[in-house]
């Protein structure tokens, strides 16, 4: 999770990414969280791979390690170089079996990590593949090549960023090659280089089918991805917590409401998340993502993401506003 995020810019030149709060928990919480689900026993390490984020954001990120009673580990990545590049910054913790994901999808899934396999590749099937890295199969479902954004039709089933390997060990052998070699791809050291080695060298790769890829690379996407995960998640969305204060307003779930937070003479929903100490007035809010300590006066929003601590006062129907920034349409 080292990228700058710029494509979620201005959001990210205060935040990086993977802890923008989807539904009210930071993206890679919920990528944590889920991972942990799937594979079905207790996760030992979280290690994360970062850039220069801070002690307070390196501790907020230990501390999703601890809620699963694991181990948290910081790595540092400094200079862009690629997937495989990221995960040799993390080869201190890599042993055993090990999942490596990309902090900026999640994903719904019911399947069991096949232990018998080399490894397990999630993936969905796309409309487009020449977008994706993608996956080739034999009879017997087994992975019979990685191909990277195929101009012709191979597969439809493009690769997510999310990987299981029954040995680190192995993996970290072929990364060290291909960087000892210096064989890139596009000018970067990448992971799908590694996964056709080891296959070639008679790993088997079995999938990994997720029912739903969210993406959380733009706004649009990220606005999207809130959404849906508050619909997958509206029987927990129903309670409001205690401290919130809703007066003559409407809302229409599903939506998360986060503590302190203030809503009078609006309507909210639905898909609509809003932070703590966020106070809505006089305005009618659907499908937007509203972060924490942020005031709305007489907004009409939709598709729309607002940073933390900032205020927006007017009429518009979509926005992208980010923390600490004032936009007044009111004002003479």
């Amino acid at each position: 999770m080292a990228g700058r995020g710029s494509r979620l810019r201005p959001h990210t030149l205060t935040v990086p990414k993977p802890l923008i709060p989807i539904a009210g928990k930071p993206i890679v919480q919920r990528l944590v969280e889920d991972i942990a689900k799937v594979a079905g026993e207790k996760i030992e390490e979280v290690a994360f791979i970062i850039g220069d984020f801070g002690p307070e954001i390196e501790k907020s990120l230990l501390q999703i390690a601890e809620k699963l009673g694991a181990k948290g580990s910081i790595y540092y990545q400094t200079d862009p170089l690629g997937t495989a590049h990221a995960i040799k910054c993390a080869e201190d913790s890599m042993q055993g079996d090990v999942v490596i994901a990309f902090a900026d999808t999640l994903f719904r899934a019911d399947f069991q990590l096949d232990k018998n396999s080399d490894g397990v590749i999630w993936v969905k099937s796309v409309e487009d593949p020449s977008a994706f890295g993608v996956v080739k199969l034999d009879n017997y479902g087994f992975i019979t090549d990685f191909v990277e954004k195929p101009q012709t039709f191979v597969s439809d089933l493009a690769i997510i960023g999310i990987y299981y390997f029954n040995s680190a060990e192995k993996l970290m052998e072929e990364i060290n090659y291909i960087m000892d070699n210096n064989i890139k791809n596009g000018n970067e050291y990448q992971l799908t280089t590694a996964l056709e080695n080891l296959r070639a060298k008679g790993a088997k790769f079995t999938l990994g089918k997720v029912n739903d890829w969210m993406d959380c690379g733009n706004k649009n996407a990220t606005v999207e991805t809130n959404s849906k995960i508050l619909e997958y998640e509206r029987e927990e969305m129903l309670n409001h917590p205690a401290s919130a204060v809703i007066e003559n307003s409407l809302i229409i779930q599903p939506c998360f409401i986060g503590e302190n937070v203030k809503i009078s003479n609006s309507k909210v929903g639905p898909g609509v998340s809003l932070g703590n100490n966020t106070i809505i007035v006089n305005s009618n809010i659907e499908h937007s993502l509203i972060q924490e300590n942020t005031r709305i006066n007489h907004g009409n929003l939709s598709n729309s993401m607002i940073g933390n601590s900032a205020q927006y006062f007017g009429v518009s129907r979509e926005i992208s506003l980010g923390d600490y920034s004032v936009l007044d349409f009111l004002s003479k």
